[in-house]
């Protein structure tokens, strides 16, 4: 199965990639580079040991520009996009990618089924799984293609789940690694994905040499899947890598002139004086937005001396509008946001701001603003809205944080900790954050951030690679 043009030493794989490219007016192709941490990590393998390995990232084209720039040759050194609808494959990666990613998987994983009514595994899901395993072995394919031999691959996610078996299959020389970036279900809950399935899925990522995720409570998880379905991990390795946040980035980014301006002009919204609570999040399900509002309107009324004094920064950037469920949240979270600002807002004080349009630089103004900053997550793999805060902001901040995510691991020590689900508890526990001495609140932000950044993303990144070389 080794290409001719096999080069490739170290190879990722995941849904979306590091550029995307929009389909101008005028024909032309415009290129956009991401960032987060694999893109960092990518970056740093060069610099590793001295060498300079070659490298490709292979992803799905995803929009019209991007499969534009596929048919037309052009693309990135080092990026692999590939196509997966063209041809005889039309809406495979639809299906896949909402139909089972997104709608099964990621329900499965952070427990969102209301099961009286949901799942219902019928033959409209087993379409959709064929897609997914279309998509997931076109992916193996190509990663077979373009890997030298025994070269290392780190497949990412949940999207991806069945490529490391696949890919074994067609080159048992590689090293391969797959990185779980959501929370695993329990073992009762993953067992309502049929019995096939859910083997299938166990099986996938134990093709791989390692298995690693965010925090050791998700890895125990996944374990106790495989000994309960599977009877055991057949001799897959387990790994932990706790993502943590770029601070050099951050602090360098986050003062530069565009968010000087939204500072400005969010302070000006705010108004004199008033304390901020901030929470930055997609409308995601998962996220938890709706309680966390109806938290702080329990907070103005069990507390009404925080009333004219406290605004709720909260940006909720929507995420898969193509999913009714999801277009149905994001008009909840704008409908409760509208009712505490009717119930509470006075002239020259309107108790929540919120924001639906993404803006990364508004959202490093919302940080450095930061009093409190609130995040209470159902279930969350990480979190690094809850890393990032403490490092960013100008006074220090007090870091309300669920239980539940993935980041409670590393910082729930110096966070005041809530259950999600319990919204007097929320309440309570912003009352407490606003009312924080200013000398304790600094030295827990000092100690959040010194956590936050333990492991920056160029580490995590080389340390699973080192870690499947070894």
């Amino acid at each position: 199965m080794v290409s001719e043009h096999a080069a490739a030493q170290v190879l990722v794989a995941s849904n979306r990639g590091p550029v995307t490219y929009a389909l101008e007016d005028n024909g032309e192709l415009t290129a956009k580079r991401g960032g987060g941490g694999l893109v960092s990590g990518l970056s740093a393998i060069g610099d590793s040991d001295g060498s300079d390995p070659a490298a490709l990232w292979v992803c799905a084209a995803l929009g019209e520009g991007d499969r534009e720039a596929v048919r037309r040759g052009v693309g990135e050194p080092g990026v692999r996009m590939l196509d997966i609808d063209a041809g005889s494959h039309e809406g495979v990666h639809a299906d896949a990618y909402n139909g089972i990613a997104n709608s099964v998987l990621w329900f499965v994983h952070h427990m969102l089924y209301q099961t009286p009514l949901e799942p219902a595994f019928g033959p409209e899901f087993r379409a959709q799984w064929a897609s997914y395993e279309t998509y997931n072995r076109a992916f193996a394919e190509a990663l077979a293609e373009s890997a030298a031999q025994g070269a290392a691959v780190l497949v990412q996610d949940y999207h991806l789940a069945l490529v490391p078996g696949m890919l074994r299959e067609l080159r048992p020389d590689l090293r391969i690694g797959h990185f779980s970036h959501t929370p695993w279900a329990p073992v009762d809950y993953f067992r309502m994905l049929p019995d096939d399935v859910a083997e299938q899925l166990l099986r996938g990522i134990l093709g791989a040499d390692r298995a690693a995720f965010l925090t050791g409570r998700w890895a125990d998880a996944f374990t106790e899947c495989c000994v309960a379905v599977l009877g055991g991990t057949s001799g897959t390795r387990i790994g932990v890598h706790g993502l943590g946040a770029d601070a050099d980035f951050l602090r360098e980014r986050s003062r530069r002139a565009d968010v000087e301006e939204r500072l400005v002009a969010l302070r000006e919204q705010v108004g004199s004086g008033r304390r901020v609570i901030v929470r930055v999040d997609r409308t995601e399900l998962s996220k938890n937005i709706v309680r966390g509002l109806r938290a702080y309107r329990e907070l103005l009324a069990s507390w009404p001396e925080w009333r004219e004094r406290v605004v709720h920064v909260a940006f909720a950037y929507p995420s898969r509008q193509d999913l009714a469920v999801y277009r149905d949240y994001t008009a909840e979270v704008q409908r409760v946001a509208d009712e505490i600002n009717s119930e509470y807002g006075v002239e020259g004080w309107t108790p929540v701001v919120l924001h639906v349009k993404d803006d990364f630089a508004r959202s490093l103004a919302a940080y450095r603003l930061a009093d409190v900053a609130l995040v209470n997550p159902i279930r969350d793999g990480m979190n690094l809205v809850a890393k990032e805060v403490p490092v960013v902001s100008d006074e220090g901040c007090v870091l309300v944080l669920s239980r539940e995510a993935g980041a409670y691991e590393e910082l729930g020590e110096d966070a005041l900790v809530v259950n999600p689900y319990d919204v007097t508890g929320t309440a309570a526990a912003l009352h407490a954050a606003l009312a924080m001495p200013v000398e304790e609140r600094a030295e827990r932000t000092k100690r959040l951030a010194a956590a936050a950044t333990a492991l920056p993303p160029a580490q995590w990144f080389l340390d699973q690679l080192r870690a499947l070389e070894g």
